[in-house]
């Protein structure tokens, strides 16, 4: 898949490696956006650090066999490379072991992370990277530049606080929730209401932020693009496991609005993309135009 316009992106964040019964996976929900983004044609560079061992090889090998710029990803002699241990119930939702700390705990921006995100278009980062001082003053330094934002919150207990989240939403341009985040943080800070479009709405107004997105998992989402509401309710798929489905959601929906598509055609183009991985096992599974496309037109 390519786009008219091609976009430069800038991931920043954890990078490891999801440890299944059986298997591990490369993942990490800012790689995981970086490489749908890949496959949908943009140049995407991604800024994580990686331990000096057998597991931080593999990521860099991988991450550049699949197209990413690797100058950024940094080597720590001192942490390991993060693993997450995921358990996975009778419906394929995912619950996760995160260890702490990992290399991507201790990002320190090099010359070339900061050249790519001042000549990129978009960064995304997410707050789980936030729980550690060391990524998180690094992402603050980068939060200064002028690229456009898009803060994919995922809260993990007990890895998050709520004047971080707060700090990060309100230097971001877009952000993405799923159902249950935005009705926790919103209820916090004093927004005791369960509507989720009054939720995005108090959101947008606390934040000063014109992007909102809302996953409601098998339901579809919301979107609150300048102003307006747009809506998409679902597509039905066998859920194999729902990894990385709302992290390819949001590298769809971003990639979509920011080359210019219309609001309702970008979400129901995520949300096609979101359900067709949460079909497929892992968090990076191959998805053609094909695919997309058949699955929009079977609802």
């Amino acid at each position: 898949m390519s786009n008219e316009k091609k976009l430069k992106a800038i991931a920043y964040g954890e990078v490891l490696w999801d440890v299944f019964t059986n298997e591990k996976k490369i993942g990490g929900a800012p790689l995981n956006v970086a490489l749908r983004m890949r496959s949908l044609g943009c140049d995407v560079a991604m800024i994580s650090c990686v331990g000096n061992d057998e597991d931080g090889k593999a990521i860099i090998e991988t991450v550049k066999d699949l197209g990413l710029e690797t100058a950024s990803i940094i080597t720590s002699e001192d942490f390991p490379t993060g693993l997450v241990n995921v358990t996975l119930d009778k419906t394929g939702s995912a619950t996760y072991e995160i260890k702490y700390p990992s290399a991507w705990d201790k990002i320190i921006l090099n010359n070339e992370a900061r050249k790519l995100t001042n000549d990129a278009d978009v960064l995304i980062y997410g707050s789980l990277v936030c729980r550690d001082e060391v990524s998180r003053k690094s992402l603050e330094e980068l939060l200064q530049t002028n690229t456009y934002k898009v803060f994919d919150v995922n809260l993990r207990k007990p890895h998050y606080t709520y004047e971080i989240l707060e700090q990060l939403m309100k230097s971001a341009n877009f952000v993405k929730f799923n159902d249950e985040e935005i009705l926790e943080i919103a209820s916090v800070l004093n927004f005791p209401h369960t509507n989720l479009k009054e939720n995005m709405n108090f959101i947008s107004s606390l934040a000063d932020v014109k992007g909102i997105c809302v996953t409601r998992g098998k339901d579809g989402a919301l979107l609150l693009w300048e102003g307006v509401f747009y809506e998409n309710n679902g597509y039905p798929i066998v859920v194999a496991d729902t990894v990385g489905a709302g992290d390819s959601f949001l590298a769809t929906l971003v990639t979509s609005l920011l080359t210019d598509k219309k609001p309702q055609q970008a979400l129901d183009f995520a949300c096609a993309m979101g359900a067709l991985v949460a079909g497929s096992p892992g968090a990076n599974p191959k998805i053609s135009l094909s695919d997309i496309e058949n699955i929009m037109k079977e609802k």
